[in-house]
């Protein structure tokens, strides 16, 4: 029987969801779930993934004025976000519990203490 999670969830399907609305998914399964360490894991990497990337597109757009370098680095910036997106979903959704480096271990220490 797989693990439930919070709103009667199973675990892998509420690990899912913290990635489908970026980090407000994140932010509200965090807050919402106190007992499953997997699903926290995966709110909290969501936050903090989605968070930098936010961040790093805003630096982007600043630097947009570059001739050629601005419009690419948008591009990758909008790829690597697109891709891990979709990929994050998947693996939580088959039960897998990958880290992004850095990200997931904090997102993995915070979860643990």
């Amino acid at each position: 029987m797989a693990k439930k999670s919070v709103f009667g969830l199973d675990e892998n399907i509420a690990g899912m969801l913290s990635y489908a609305l970026f980090f407000f998914s994140g932010i509200v399964i965090l807050v919402m779930e106190r007992e499953n360490k997997t699903v926290r894991f995966h709110a909290l990497q969501s936050i903090l993934w989605f968070v930098f990337l936010s961040i790093l597109n805003q630096v982007v757009r600043f630097l947009a004025w570059l001739p050629l370098l601005g419009g690419l680095l948008a591009n990758v910036v909008w790829l690597v976000t697109v891709v891990s997106w979709a990929y994050l979903m998947y693996m939580a959704f088959v039960g897998k519990k990958f880290k992004i480096p850095m990200f997931g271990d904090i997102a993995e220490s915070q979860v643990n203490r």
